[in-house]
Order: C-alpha cells, then sequence, then structure tokens
C-alpha cells in the first residue's frame, strides 16, 4: 500500500529563484538551510512521490471558470510555463508524473463529495516550480500536482481546504501502490502581489501562523487564521496559506519551523516547516464529508 511518509510546506516566491541573489546574504543563508533539510528529510524518508498542493495563478482556467481544485494526471510535467521561464531564471524541466495515483485521486475525491478537475497537460508557474527547484533539483521524483483556487470568489476557507486534506489521507491510504509520499503545501505567508500593498509584509500576522503551527493545534489554527485575517495580511497572495491546511491533517504535534524570512526582496513573507510527527493510519470510517 502507498505510504505518507513526510510532509512539508514552504513559500514559492518567485524570487526564491528568479533574484534569490539580490536579497540579502543573511536571508539567502536561512533559506538555503531551511531547504537543505526539507531535501534531506525527503531523503531520510526514501520518498519516491510527492503530492503538492498548491494555487493556480490563472494559468490553466480563465477567471470565470476557475475550479476549486484540479490535478495534473500526465505521464511528465514540464515546466515552467514558457511566460515565466525569463521570471523565475529557469531552464525547461521535466518530471515524471504518477498518472495512476493521480486519476485514482481524482475518481475518490468525487466519492468523498470533492468534485476535481484535471489536465493531462498542466502548466506550471512559480507554484510548483519553486518547490521543486529547491526540493527535487534532479527532478527525479514523480510529482502529482494539485492546485487549488486561492484568488476567485469564493475562495475555500481554511476548514474546507483541512476537510479535503483529511478526506486525502484516507484516499492515499486507500491507494494499492507502493509509493513513499510526501506531502507538501507550497504558498504564503503574508504578501500582496501586485496590490496597492505590493512590498507589506504582515509579520506579526506570519509569526502568529507560525507560532500555531508549532503549538500543533489544528482547531485553534482554523479559527483564527481565517480567510478575512489572511486577507487583511495581504491580499491575493496570503490566502495561499490554505495548500498549508490541505497538509496539515497529515500531520500532529508540533511543526518544525526551519525558517522564516520578512523579505521585501523576495516581496512575501518567506517560511520554510516540516513535521517532524505523522498522522497515524486514518480511520476506516469515511469521512464526515463523504458522510454528508
Amino acid at each position: 500500500m502507498a505510504e505518507v511518509v513526510a510532509a512539508m510546506a514552504m513559500t514559492h516566491s518567485p524570487g526564491l529563484c528568479g533574484w534569490f541573489d539580490d536579497a540579502p546574504e543573511d536571508e539567502q543563508a536561512i533559506a538555503r538551510q531551511a531547504t537543505a533539510r526539507m531535501r534531506e528529510h525527503l531523503a531520510e524518508r526514501d520518498v519516491d512521490t510527492v503530492v503538492i498542493f498548491a494555487n493556480d495563478h490563472l494559468l490553466n482556467w480563465p477567471i470565470n471558470n476557475t475550479p476549486e481544485y484540479t490535478v495534473g494526471v500526465g505521464e511528465t510535467h514540464t515546466g515552467p510555463h514558457e511566460w515565466y521561464r525569463g521570471w523565475l531564471n529557469l531552464e525547461p524541466y521535466h518530471l515524471p508524473g504518477r498518472p495512476a495515483l493521480a486519476r485514482f485521486i481524482v475518481n475518490e475525491a468525487a466519492r468523498h463529495g470533492i468534485a476535481m478537475s484535471y489536465l493531462r497537460d498542466m502548466q506550471f508557474d512559480d507554484n510548483i516550480s519553486v518547490p521543486t527547484t529547491h526540493l527535487n533539483p534532479d527532478h527525479r521524483i514523480a510529482t502529482v500536482p494539485i492546485t487549488m483556487n486561492c484568488i476567485v470568489p469564493p475562495i475555500p476557507s481554511p476548514r474546507r481546504a483541512y476537510e479535503v486534506g483529511q478526506a486525502m489521507r484516507r484516499i492515499l491510504a486507500d491507494y494499492d501502490g507502493d509509493e513513499r509520499i510526501a506531502v507538501i503545501g507550497s504558498g504564503g505567508l503574508s504578501h500582496e502581489p501586485g496590490g496597492p500593498r505590493y512590498l507589506y509584509i504582515d509579520e506579526a500576522f506570519d509569526h502568529r501562523f507560525l507560532e500555531l503551527l508549532t503549538a500543533g493545534d489544528h482547531e485553534a489554527l482554523m479559527a483564527e487564521c481565517t480567510l478575512e485575517r489572511m486577507e487583511e495580511a495581504g491580499s491575493g497572495g496570503t490566502a495561499e496559506l490554505i495548500a498549508w491546511f490541505a497538509a496539515l491533517p497529515f500531520t500532529q504535534g508540533s511543526a518544525e519551523v526551519l525558517g522564516y524570512i520578512a523579505s521585501h526582496t523576495w516581496r512575501s513573507g518567506t517560511g520554510m516547516v516540516i513535521w517532524p510527527e505523522l498522522a497515524g493510519a486514518p480511520a476506516a470510517e469515511v469521512s464526515a464529508m463523504a458522510a454528508e
């Protein structure tokens, strides 16, 4: 049976690839050390597959037809999209997919009351490209990308994302494969891309969010870090943290914050975490969402 053996989350600011060296050396050092530790964790857990929750920046879908969740089901994935290559300072890369697992996720999600769209040729920007560059630089680990609507209202709430993560735990546990899976949340922290507060970083929000992750209290996190509070912390960007909420049900206990930088150079609150302890096997009962 497939097994989830790691869970982690990180910022996907394009500056982490496109203009990394423009940041002060101490900020670069924090990011390098944090992502190196994440790579080590993947190696220690012998991960061969990553399931990445990230947001779609209207690259794959138009603004008037944006699905809540989309799964990339291709045999291979190519990124970044041509328009983003210069911005991200990346050459084209190719990732192996896990099409059987990806299609299983789409089909089983429907049984849990979650309608997921899918694409054979999913386009990537910083959402998948940044964590791939830092965590899977040789592109050997197979990838199942799951993009989320974090931009077009109605945006899924943190609790909705958490419930989807709970269903995903059941789905992955039911998959008849031998994959060793890492679940990764990609996006955040506070930032307002292209908005009137473009260079604003809400450090108080970021520190409180990471503090709650460290406390390991999922209910407190959902109660306090609402969409409304995320909007205050940075419109159009901070809500990417619902990707972290989707990863959260795979974990228990305290998150280990590997690094945080209020980086005006990279134009976002920048953070990296791993969860040393994973949640146990999901209960045999179907989720409350499925029962509804």
